[in-house]
């Protein structure tokens, strides 16, 4: 608290609106790429699944012809 006093006082209400405004966008988008993140390595998994599937499914085509 007693530092955005400080800011306010020494910066102005605007300008430490501002950096605040600045903060939360940051925060929300170290959320948004941890998110990111974390759908990248589920898609992974699930392709390296489905490559393995599919290859497996080619092997019995190219068999049964």
């Amino acid at each position: 608290m007693l530092t955005i006093v400080a800011l306010v006082a020494y910066t102005g209400y605007d300008e430490t609106m501002k950096i605040c405004s600045y903060a939360d966008l940051q925060i929300r988008y170290a959320f948004v790429m941890v998110r990111m993140k974390l759908m990248g390595w589920k898609l992974k998994k699930q392709l390296i699944k489905d490559t393995t599937d599919f290859e497996k499914f080619l092997k019995e085509y190219k068999n049964g012809q």
